[in-house]
């Protein structure tokens, strides 16, 4: 049974009580035209959607960010940094902490009302602090009205990409949204979702009905699948790589790209193995030149203390959920990139 327990004021009450500056607005434009030339192949710089498993806290996470900043200076010729700042946490089981949008405060009960003001906040801040505008979750379609100002990358989880509701969102988004492939692996179902999100739909969405043209930026993100007996099965291997370039060589579909999520599945979750992954990612790419068009980017999951802790922790900056790298591996990791761009 469900129980109301209060209204919640609607994306326009939202963002006039906590509005996008104009000159940050310049910012997320300027930053949103220069990643859209990266899917349409006019910048061949490549991007790092890097950041923690999950955003829990506003005050390690701008500090994690700012100091993304800084990193981003020094390697703006080769790489654009996108942080992931993860504010929806999907939970396999319904268990554990769900993200800032449940708990604003990790240690506090369920408060949707404060949590959809604390990701406003903190995604306000963060692009003040370091002019970087962020990556999230789309976990829930019919949140997305309430930040789609402040974004400039779009995830659709392994779980949530054969959704309908996902797929007809991501068609009227004005931003990359990445599709992974499901938890199963197959392939597919992934592009099928892509097909979904670049076509205009007509359809009911937060009570109206609305019509969409669809998204040309809409791509595959590889973050590895589970099989039956549930183990992880990477799919960032130079096959997998060529059997998913040849998919969409053959699809039809506009602005073909892959971004690889370097942990999950494809890491069986160990946060350490990111470098080499990442590496080997790399050198599939030197030594295939479609493949270093397609491929457009990685995923990394970073924070400033590596590992993880318990939800009820009280380390600065390390992780509740998955574990991350830490800050220096990251940074490290991050130029060792650019060097072999």
């Amino acid at each position: 049974m469900f129980h109301m327990i209060r209204d919640i004021p609607s994306p326009i009450e939202l963002k006039t009580a906590h509005p996008l500056p104009a000159h940050l607005a310049k910012v997320k434009a300027d930053r949103d035209l220069q990643i859209l030339r990266i899917f349409t192949g006019e910048d061949t710089r490549f991007l790092l959607i890097i950041g923690p498993c999950s955003a829990d806290n506003e005050n390690a996470v701008c500090d994690y960010v700012s100091r993304l900043a800084k990193v981003q200076e020094e390697v703006a010729e080769k790489i654009l940094v996108i942080p992931r700042i993860y504010t929806n946490k999907p939970r396999t089981n319904g268990q554990g902490y769900k993200g800032m949008l449940h708990q604003p405060d990790p240690h506090s009960a369920p408060d949707i009302y404060a949590g959809i003001q604390a990701i406003r906040r903190l995604q306000l801040r963060a692009i003040s602090e370091s002019h970087l505008t962020a990556a999230d979750e789309m976990l829930y379609p019919e949140n997305v009205t309430y930040f789609d100002d402040l974004l400039s990358y779009h995830a659709v989880g392994a779980r949530s990409v054969e959704n309908q509701s996902h797929r007809l969102a991501s068609s009227g988004i004005d931003a990359p949204v990445g599709m992974k492939n499901p938890t199963s692996g197959d392939l597919m179902v992934m592009f099928n979702s892509i097909m979904a999100a670049q076509s205009d739909h007509t359809f009911m969405y937060r009570e109206q009905e609305v019509r969409t043209t669809g998204n040309p930026l809409a791509h595959a993100i590889l973050r590895g699948s589970v099989n039956r007996h549930s183990e992880n099965i990477p799919n960032y291997h130079f096959e997998d790589l060529r059997k998913t370039a040849s998919i969409y060589e053959n699809s039809g579909l506009i602005n073909p790209a892959i971004v690889v999520d370097v942990n999950h599945s494809n890491s069986n979750k160990f946060h350490f193995e990111q470098p080499r992954i990442a590496k080997e990612i790399m050198h599939s790419m030197g030594y295939d030149s479609s493949l270093k068009r397609m491929i457009k980017g990685l995923m990394i999951e970073s924070y400033l203390e590596e590992g993880r802790q318990d939800p009820d922790g009280t380390v600065y900056g390390k992780s509740i959920t998955d574990a991350c790298l830490g800050w220096e591996d990251s940074r490290r990791l991050i130029h060792e990139i650019a060097g072999k761009l």
